[in-house]
């Protein structure tokens, strides 16, 4: 199904009128599409099939972030990252979540598909209470139907990229509430306390096997009173990242995917070495990575995006914060990385030989 038939009214004009917008799809703007690289079958076979590595086998540290919500932050600045790419931003008084994902499995159906690795940190009955909500695209690990439907209760605005707002409103947020935007667009709350800007992402979209690239994907420009933001959302790396360091200029802090990749998709996700180059184009700073650590979607041991990331970090200098899942940080009190999963996987190599013992 073409974008025509589903949009209607101005919702179908603003699609029609995009610049990234023609034969009924969306389209990057150097005209990549996810086609896999190489041996098909053997990348396949590994998808399904693949080794246990791929799932951490020891339970992942996890705080609760209840008791510093409750309190302000020191900086001015604070995140937590809840999982996968949901966080939760603080910048002065204004809170944002990011692609919100509470639920058990990023999958069509409850019953199966990827599963979480980790409880959430915290339930949406736990979270403080929001200015907007945003959301990247539409694929089912940044848009959750049962934390939409959840989160359109607590009525909040919602900033999302052109076409995904028709979902949003079918999973019951009001209409009044929804924002979407064109790449290089901005919108902005009432007050003039937070600014939200589109900018182009190399991805695609969809739910579903009648859904392609019906919907834009984007990156996003978080901007408050006091900080400046990058969101990668999903994307592999581009050249457009130089131009909105030229538009931006710096991030107070840039947000990059670096997890459920592989090389064969290197031009849809951009994975450590490429995150990596995206930050040093945006202008550097403080990177958090994103997007590891929650569900098996990729093609690597659960923690090989952060540990690679390290290690490339190091050598060239860039400051790199991986901080624990559900733990509040704020980024001019923390000195740098926290490789907190080293801990996971010496306690599997502990348990191994009880493990291959009982067996």
């Amino acid at each position: 199904m073409t974008s025509m038939a589903r949009f209607s009214g101005e919702r179908l004009e603003r699609v029609k009128a995009s610049t990234q917008f023609r034969d009924g799809k969306f389209h990057n703007a150097s005209n990549v599409r996810p086609v896999m690289k190489g041996n098909t079958l053997a990348i396949t076979r590994e998808f399904f099939f693949g080794g246990k590595r791929r799932v951490p086998q020891s339970p992942l540290p996890i705080e609760s972030p209840l008791e510093m919500w409750a309190k302000p932050s020191a900086s001015n600045l604070r995140i937590t990252w809840l999982g996968h790419s949901t966080m939760l931003l603080e910048s002065g008084n204004v809170r944002v979540l990011t692609d919100p994902v509470f639920g058990n499995r990023v999958s069509p159906v409850s019953f199966a598909g990827p599963k979480r690795f980790h409880p959430v940190p915290a339930t949406i009955a736990q979270l403080p209470k929001l200015d907007a909500i945003l959301v990247s695209h539409d694929h089912l690990d940044h848009l959750c139907a049962p934390s939409i439907r959840e989160l359109a209760q607590l009525h909040v605005p919602f900033v999302t990229s052109l076409g995904v707002g028709l979902h949003l409103e079918r999973l019951g947020v009001d209409p009044a509430l929804v924002t979407e935007l064109d790449w290089w667009e901005e919108h902005e709350l009432p007050g003039g306390i937070l600014k939200f800007s589109a900018v182009p992402a190399q991805h695609f979209s969809g739910r579903g096997l009648t859904d392609r690239n019906t919907t834009l994907w984007s990156s996003w420009v978080i901007q408050t009173d006091h900080h400046k933001l990058f969101f990668s959302g999903d994307t592999g790396f581009h050249d457009g990242f130089a131009d909105i360091r030229a538009k931006f200029g710096g991030f107070d802090v840039t947000m990059l995917e670096i997890g459920a990749w592989h090389p064969a998709w290197g031009d849809i996700h951009l994975g450590p070495e490429n995150a990596l180059r995206a930050f040093q184009m945006l202008g550097g700073g403080t990177m958090l990575p994103v997007h590891w650590g929650t569900f098996d979607l990729g093609l690597h041991p659960w923690d090989e995006p952060a540990e690679t990331l390290l290690a490339l970090a190091e050598p060239a200098g860039a400051r790199i914060l991986t901080p624990m899942l559900g733990r509040p940080f704020e980024p001019a009190h923390v000195d740098g990385p926290n490789p907190w999963w080293r801990a996971v996987r010496a306690a599997t190599a502990a348990n191994a030989p009880a493990l291959a013992a009982a067996s």
